[in-house]
């Protein structure tokens, strides 16, 4: 088959140069497109139930909503795991599912077994389903910041206005606000009034239900036209409230502000927030599962510099505490220098070897063709481009070169021998010839390698999902490869090299000292072999115990440029006491030399699918570059938060994000007792 390709390749040189030409311009064409994200999607599909349970200790929580779902979701098709966290008034469950469920469906079955447990929940208890999400998908913290409006206006701003407006954006999942004060009506009941006046506690309750609502009455026709009967009562002011008639006494109405207090009053919260050491609000965006990390991000500013021009005076909502796109642009350009570094050094090895700049420039094609063809079947599986792909683009990197090095070092030395014929043949027959005679040789090497990586696919769970994009890069770059020396690689060598070209009469200087170094080491090895074996078995067993020495971790230590420490007080602790040293530890912080901002986040917000309690605060620090290394700053961080009566725990966002996904808890070290 494959001297049927070269043969027809160098047949058809015109539609061969066209057809890679159109493959290059395509795969161009299709390279801004493609997904770029983190990871790959390491989620399993996963259902978050979300129940609110006012008023219930954590134990009454557990008992009577935690456990009658947990009962309920465990036994349906594709359920791998079910795990649970009660808090104060709060239940949420996640069932997780297999790998190969699809999300809509799980959510189908768990809103069937919703429905037939919903009679066994207290009262007034309604288990909510979270947005398709997941823990990876928190792309950006902002922070709304104010000095002159208070905190209640500013949650406004955020719930009201940047929420509602992020949320319309395509790949936005969720849109969760923490901080602030949510406003509420509070009526304090007069007791000497509502005996004064004859008033209960219920009919003040039935007057405010029906206090800012319309109604309907119909429709009457007169005049041979209809009019519509609307009674208008949607009204927000406080005042009207107020004036609100309870009942009627002896004909005369009996307002609300006569019986009660009315005022606004912040609404009772279990978490809270700060950024720069001042009360704020910060706001959590997460992306859909499949979303282009950085293109969303880049709406999302844009969104946020239009929503800006619309503030009042003195209120920010730019502040980006945490920004996922920052790291994986980061990455992506690290390993863009590192692949143009990796071709750079071929091509000066090919030079130094082939001494022939032609001959150089026919080997480099396999690079940008084989790269291209793995976007392109990238983009042809939903595939995205993360560090993961890119690591193995770049360990093939120098390898894309193999096949058509061997290929074209065989073709030139051929031509030469074919010009010192008295009789010799034609060029398509020599350069056909050349390419089948290493043929064999180029594609047992190309599928021993490729077979190195097949294991990879045989990993199951999450290092399954982390590792096969990588494997799948390597060895669709080095088919790709492969069936470009097959095809490209003669067709341009019949172009560029068929003539009398110079360069290649001797081998180069490079090349003429290293055989001279490798005959001699031959001899050597030859007339001592004992001590080779020896020396090459020492070896092996050195490597072998070194190997059993070396650390162990399932990823590599990123430097993200950014910190989640996590903060967590003694149980019991109040919000006001726990945000209060919560802003202490945000002053502390600031004044580290490498930090640019810090924000933070205490207890839970009220669509957060995470059940902090109120004694848990997560503060994340922006870093910036120092003579200092990440370790040393992150001791420092340590040394200043000491003085605090809290656990501490320091490390990254990301990072923090795997661990969760891995055990359920954000530490590298996680205790789980079973019972």
């Amino acid at each position: 088959m494959f001297n049927f390709l070269v043969s027809n390749s160098l047949k058809n040189r015109l539609f061969v140069i066209a057809a890679a030409l159109v493959l290059v311009a395509y795969g161009s064409w299709i390279l801004p497109r493609v997904p770029v994200d983190v990871f790959p999607d390491l989620n399993r599909p996963t259902v978050t139930l979300m129940t609110e349970a006012e008023g219930l200790a954590p134990q009454e929580v557990e008992q009577l909503v935690t456990y009658p779902l947990e009962t309920a979701m465990n036994g349906m098709p594709g359920v791998t795991r079910v795990r649970s966290v009660s808090g104060v008034g709060l239940s949420i469950v996640y069932v997780e599912f297999d790998w190969s469920t699809d999300i809509y469906r799980s959510r189908q079955l768990v809103a069937e077994r919703l429905a037939l447990v919903g009679e066994q929940l207290p009262t007034g208890v309604t288990p909510q389903m979270g947005p398709v999400t997941s823990i990876m998908g928190e792309i950006m913290l902002v922070a709304v910041t104010s000095d002159t409006v208070s905190p209640m206006e500013v949650r406004e701003i955020a719930d009201f206005i940047i929420r509602p407006q992020i949320l319309t954006i395509a790949g936005v999942a969720q849109v969760i606000p923490i901080g602030g004060e949510v406003r509420q009506y509070r009526i304090v009941p007069n007791i000497a009034a509502l005996q004064a006046l004859d008033v209960t506690h219920e009919q003040i309750e039935a007057a405010v239900t029906r206090f800012g609502t319309n109604t309907g009455g119909g429709f009457v026709d007169q005049h041979g036209r209809e009019y519509l009967i609307r009674n208008v009562g949607v009204t927000k002011r406080l005042e009207d409230l107020r004036n609100t008639v309870v009942v009627h006494k002896q004909g005369q109405p009996v307002f609300l502000h006569q019986v009660a207090q009315v005022d606004f009053a912040p609404r009772v919260k279990r978490g809270d927030a700060g950024f720069q050491g001042k009360p704020a609000v910060i706001v959590s965006i997460q992306k859909q599962p499949g979303a282009d990390t950085v293109d969303l991000t880049g709406k999302i500013e844009a969104a946020l510099a239009e929503i800006q021009k619309t503030l009042p005076q003195g209120v920010s909502a730019t502040n980006l505490q945490f920004r996922q796109a920052t790291f994986i642009e980061t990455s992506v350009d690290n390993v863009k220098r590192v692949l143009l570094e990796a071709a750079a050094v071929v091509a000066i090895i090919l030079i130094l070897f082939l001494m022939n700049v032609r001959a150089t420039v026919i080997s480099l094609t396999a690079i940008p063709i084989s790269i291209l063809v793995t976007v392109l079947v990238f983009n042809a599986f939903g595939l995205t481009i993360n560090t993961m792909t890119l690591g193995g683009l770049a360990i093939a990197i120098g390898e894309l070169v193999d096949d058509a090095v061997v290929d074209v070092e065989n073709i030139l030395r051929r031509l030469k021998e074919n010009r010192e014929l008295p009789n010799p043949r034609p060029v398509l027959e020599v350069i056909a010839a050349a390419s089948q005679e290493v043929r064999s040789g180029i594609v047992y090497a190309t599928m021993i390698i490729i077979l190195v990586f097949i294991p990879l696919f045989a990993l199951s769970g999450i290092e399954g999902r982390l590792f096969a994009p990588l494997g799948v890069a390597y060895i669709v770059s080095i088919l790709a490869s492969l069936v470009t020396s097959i095809t490209v690689t003669p067709v341009l060598a019949y172009y560029l090299l068929s003539g009398r070209v110079k360069g290649h009469e001797h081998d180069s200087f490079v090349v003429r000292h290293l055989k001279r170094g490798n005959a001699a080491l031959l001899c050597w090895a030859f007339g001592h072999r004992k001590i080779l074996f020896t020396t090459v078995l020492l070896g092996v067993g050195l490597a072998a115990y070194g190997a059993t020495l070396l650390p162990r971790a399932f990823l590599p230590p990123f430097n993200e440029g950014t910190l989640t420490i996590s903060l967590a007080y003694n149980p019991g602790i109040a919000l006001a006491e726990s945000h209060r040293l919560g802003l202490v530890a945000e002053n502390l912080i600031k004044d580290v030399p490498e930090v640019i901002s810090v924000g933070r986040r205490t207890g839970r917000a009220e669509l957060d699918e995470h059940a902090e309690g109120v004694h848990s605060s997560e503060i994340d620090v922006d870093l910036k570059r120092s003579e200092r290394s990440k370790e040393e700053v992150m001791a420092d961080i340590r040394a200043r938060l000491a003085v605090l009566p809290a656990t501490l725990n320091v490390g990254q966002p990301i990072s923090h994000r795997l661990d969760h996904m891995l055990s359920g808890v954000r530490a590298e070290i996680a205790l789980k007792i079973y019972g």
